[in-house]
């Protein structure tokens, strides 16, 4: 059997080589692309019975037609989200669409509060005035954590594991999740997303992108935030209206933005684009506020993660070439995403 890996950089051909040689030393042969997957890199899968491919891969129905006509049964995301992914057409063309829902969840729960941390206290900013031998503090001024109230939206694994970091501070948590289970309960209260965004100094994403989803903090709902608030994404960009963002930040409405994923980052992300210019006019004047920090979508990046994602992907396709019932298959049904074997997915 042959892979073909997509936007492959060297720390995937790293745990995935490392993975596949120590638990499927059989299972198939991996060919490794450093291009994302598009309508014009699909002939690199040609004579692939399986392709792998990470959030800014193009899985259009364009894409899915090529990729079957040209012999690839599956379809292998080695992340957890899926909205990149025209699931109605894999399910008509037969395609085996597996994701990793969910891999050390605790990684990106840590770096949604360390981006909060960093920019409530100003590390960053006092990290470069040092090296310059600058120790002035004027301006540094930060807010203490504890007591303060922070509002979750979405209390799947993720959201789940910053409630308890945050809860740790000694924050007051309030969560919005139409589908939440008990869980969150023992940390704080769920209550409706206009109440979450009145109440709380700090609102952290941690939902997925779908049509529901798109643009949940926009004109209206910046409008319903407390004053000053800071907002923190690490799940999907298109959950915020960038340019709504940018209006609320000079207005002061918001006080503070902390991004690891933007909503137009498929040409820009996981690339050194350094010495060259970005045309991006939102994400450019985004990073002109003091008080906003943007990070490359590195929120999973830690080696517990890497590990456990090369090994839930290669055990997909394992299932999938074993014939097997595989818990991690994503299938359509109307409108409503779903396992093929479990409950309404919720991440």
């Amino acid at each position: 059997m042959k892979l073909s890996v997509f936007s492959a950089k060297s720390y995937d051909r790293s745990y995935l080589d490392q993975v596949l040689t120590t638990r499927f030393p059989n299972l198939c042969t991996i060919e490794y692309h450093a291009f994302a997957l598009s309508d014009e890199t699909v002939p690199l899968a040609q004579a692939s019975d399986a392709v792998c491919v990470f959030v800014n891969d193009t899985l259009d129905a364009s894409v899915l037609h090529a990729l079957h006509k040209g012999g690839v049964r599956a379809i292998l995301l080695r992340c957890a989200g899926f909205n990149h992914v025209d699931l109605s057409t894999a399910e008509k063309l037969g395609l085996f669409v597996a994701n990793v829902p969910a891999y050390s969840p605790e990684a990106v729960a840590e770096f949604a509060v360390t981006l909060v941390q960093t920019l409530n206290r100003k590390t960053h900013r006092a990290y470069n005035r040092v090296r310059e031998g600058n120790f002035n503090i004027e301006g540094l001024l930060g807010t203490t954590l504890y007591g303060k109230t922070v509002g979750i939206v979405g209390v799947g694994r993720i959201g789940l594991a910053a409630a308890r970091i945050f809860h740790g501070f000694g924050c007051r948590l309030i969560a919005y999740d139409p589908f939440a289970g008990p869980e969150f309960g023992q940390y704080g209260t769920l209550v409706e997303l206009d109440t979450l965004l009145q109440e709380s100094h700090i609102v952290s994403l941690h939902c997925p992108l779908t049509g529901g989803t798109k643009h949940l903090i926009n004109e209206s709902t910046l409008a319903r935030m407390k004053p000053g608030a800071m907002l923190v994404n690490t799940s999907r960009g298109g959950l915020i209206d960038s340019a709504a963002v940018i209006d609320a930040l000079k207005t002061r409405q918001l006080g503070g933005l902390a991004l690891d994923v933007y909503e137009a980052e498929g040409e820009l992300f996981y690339n050194d684009h350094s010495g060259e210019i970005i045309d991006d006019d939102v994400l450019m004047r985004l990073m002109t506020f003091p008080n906003v920090l943007v990070c490359g979508h590195q929120g999973f990046f830690t080696s517990e993660a890497l590990t456990e994602i090369a090994g839930v992907t290669l055990s997909n396709l394992s299932d999938f070439a074993g014939g097997k019932s595989c818990a991690n298959t994503l299938v359509t049904e109307g409108h409503v995403l779903v396992r093929r074997d479990t409950a309404p997915v919720r991440l």
